[in-house]
């Protein structure tokens, strides 16, 4: 049997009508930057998101970047983030002329804490980036109260966690921003890059908004230096077609994630994911954990599974941040993370007999049945 890790085309075909009406559509218009496609996508992806300012951009990093850029942070300020996470989170906050401060995550669900946070705030702080994580919510609405206690800015990344609830409240409503992607293979993903931000301030909306469009709100308007990073309509479009199937693609994602805790739950060597009590776990991605990682992995791909790994080193250990010096030893949980997770395929179209192939073959290696 052959499991791919994600099956893009067996979405499309779901939705084919739709999504090439709404194609369609643009063509028809001849409109492809701005206009009624965007601000249509912006008006119900906001309505789900408690009527929160969405301003549509080029993709989910830019997003993270225009809020740090348009609350004023850079050179000589610090910023707290997670070592465990996609390099968008930290590489932002460089762009602005900022300082990533990084710290450790949660061995549980792999995810900052508010004991992560304290740790690491100094004179210099000015925000927190949380990152809700495969879907995972972090525990934000603790943090939003450390932060507004310490003056600090709470900065929402929901790339990986679209419609995450935390304490019956949507992750990416509790910080003064939000930046969401719709990268292909997102839970919400567009036919190529494309991501929005949400925040509740309308002074705030205005100024990325501006930012993203060469600092002005029409042709020729300048009021600021910015940079071009716009949601273009053809996303906007397919985006607004696969808005209205999220809730069901969502639940199909909960399903298999149930189903391969009831068939791997016996497995010893394998450490499953743990959802945050009183939280709406997504699952982006499902995210197992062992010491074979990479004997496990190769061992499914022989059997036509495919997986992946969520990430091969701690953001503090890239050499992209080897200037900064640190060990292994500064961040226990994340370099131990990073060589232990392996995420199994958890798309909607996934077929319980697909999983259930994933469970047996993961058993088989566990069992030595394949040595």
């Amino acid at each position: 049997m052959n499991v791919p890790f994600v099956d893009l085309k067996a979405q499309y075909l779901s939705i084919k009508s739709e999504v090439e009406g709404a194609i369609a559509s643009v063509f028809e218009s001849g409109t492809f930057v701005g206009g009624s496609f965007v601000s249509a996508f912006e008006k119900s992806f906001s309505n789900f998101y408690q009527n929160q300012h969405c301003v549509g951009v080029g993709n989910g990093t830019d997003g993270l970047f225009l809020i740090l850029k348009a609350l004023g942070i850079g050179n000589g300020d610090e910023v707290i983030t997670p070592a465990f996470s996609w390099i968008s989170t930290s590489e932002t906050i460089s762009y602005v002329g900022a300082t990533p401060v990084f710290a450790d995550v949660s061995p549980v669900h792999y995810i900052l804490n508010l004991n992560s946070i304290a740790s690491k705030v100094s004179s210099k702080t000015k925000a927190v980036v949380v990152v809700h994580l495969f879907g995972q919510a972090s525990p934000v609405q603790e943090i939003a109260a450390f932060c507004k206690a310490h003056n600090l800015f709470l900065i929402e990344d929901c790339s990986q966690a679209h419609f995450t609830l935390e304490a019956d409240k949507l992750a990416g409503t509790f910080g003064v921003a939000s930046a969401f992607s719709f990268y292909p293979t997102k839970n919400l993903g567009a036919y190529g890059d494309a991501g929005c931000v949400l925040t509740q301030d309308a002074a705030l909306a205005t100024k990325i908004r501006r930012l993203a469009n060469h600092g002005g709100l029409t042709k020729d308007e300048h009021l600021m230096e910015g940079v071009n990073t716009r949601l273009d309509s053809l996303q906007a479009a397919v985006l607004s077609a696969k808005l209205a199937h999220v809730g069901r693609w969502t639940q199909k994602r909960v399903q298999h994630a149930t189903l391969y805790g009831s068939l791997l739950k016996e497995v010893d060597e394998l450490v499953l994911p743990e959802v945050r009590p009183g939280t709406r776990h997504t699952f982006h991605l499902f995210v197992v954990r062992t010491k074979k990682r990479n004997d496990l992995k190769s061992f499914l791909e022989k059997h036509g599974i495919a997986t992946m790994v969520h990430y091969p080193n701690a953001l503090p250990l890239e050499p992209a941040y080897g200037h900064l010096r640190y060990s292994a030893q500064d961040f226990p949980v994340a370099a131990a993370l990073s060589q232990e997770v392996l995420s199994l395929p958890v798309y909607p179209e996934l077929s319980d007999e697909q999983i259930t192939y994933v469970c047996d073959k993961i058993k088989d290696f566990f069992s030595g049945k394949w040595k």
